[in-house]
């Protein structure tokens, strides 16, 4: 899988990239991501990518032009399954839609900044908006970091256990099992003896049970 990140400040997005899982994914030749400095696609000295809007307010705005030459660079290059726009207002980021995403081949992704990008961007280039939740962040660039990490550990390969995505929070609309390790008791306060029983069936049958207590508990929503 490949994905293009385009960013006025891709810089904020390089640590994301360059550690654990992440880093193994793209070290392998599993994924390959790429970070676009979209000012590299602006016009003049000051390379200015933003301006203000017409009818006034408060705050910049990302310019259509620049946006739209990086993304027709990249769609003559190869083609995009999806070309994302990561946005408050966008379509809330769960399980199942990086499920979905993770068996894709090509995706883009542009960073709001500012006060956003020129409504045109959204209207004619963008296929898809999603958000990683109701509130607003400086821009999109830790948003997409976010996407990117949800998408890459569901791809085959990836985790040294491909069975762990599976038992993961939200895989089947249950919030996961609690987790134990040694030593077996500390502080008094030991681990449940069914996991250390060495019965697979009442243990799987007993996380499952957990799992549906956790989630009445914590997030009766997802029951539903």
């Amino acid at each position: 899988m490949r994905i293009d990140i385009i960013s006025a400040v891709p810089d904020l997005m390089t640590s994301a990239f360059e550690h654990s899982i992440m880093k193994r994914a793209i070290k392998a030749g599993l994924a390959e991501v790429h970070l676009i400095n979209l000012r590299n696609y602006a016009q003049g000295k000051q390379r200015q990518i933003d301006d203000y809007a017409f009818g006034g307010g408060a705050g910049m705005v990302l310019m259509i032009e620049p946006i739209a030459k990086c993304i027709e660079e990249l769609k003559s290059q190869r083609q995009y399954d999806e070309v994302i726009y990561m946005s408050p207002d966008g379509e809330l980021l769960q399980q199942p839609l990086s499920n979905q995403l993770s068996l894709l081949k090509n995706i883009i992704i542009l960073c709001g900044h500012y006060k956003g990008v020129d409504e045109r961007v959204r209207q004619h280039l963008i296929t898809r908006e999603i958000s990683i939740g109701d509130y607003v962040l400086s821009g999109g660039e830790l948003a997409a970091a976010v996407l990117s990490d949800s998408i890459i550990r569901l791809l085959p390969g990836v985790l040294n256990d491909e069975t762990s995505a599976l038992s993961d929070s939200f895989q089947d609309n249950l919030l996961a099992p609690p987790v134990y390790t040694r030593p077996a008791e500390y502080n008094g306060w030991p681990v449940p003896d069914i996991l250390t029983s060495g019965h697979n069936a009442n243990i799987d049958k007993w996380r499952h049970e957990q799992s549906v207590e956790r989630t009445k508990q914590r997030r009766p929503d997802l029951l539903k």
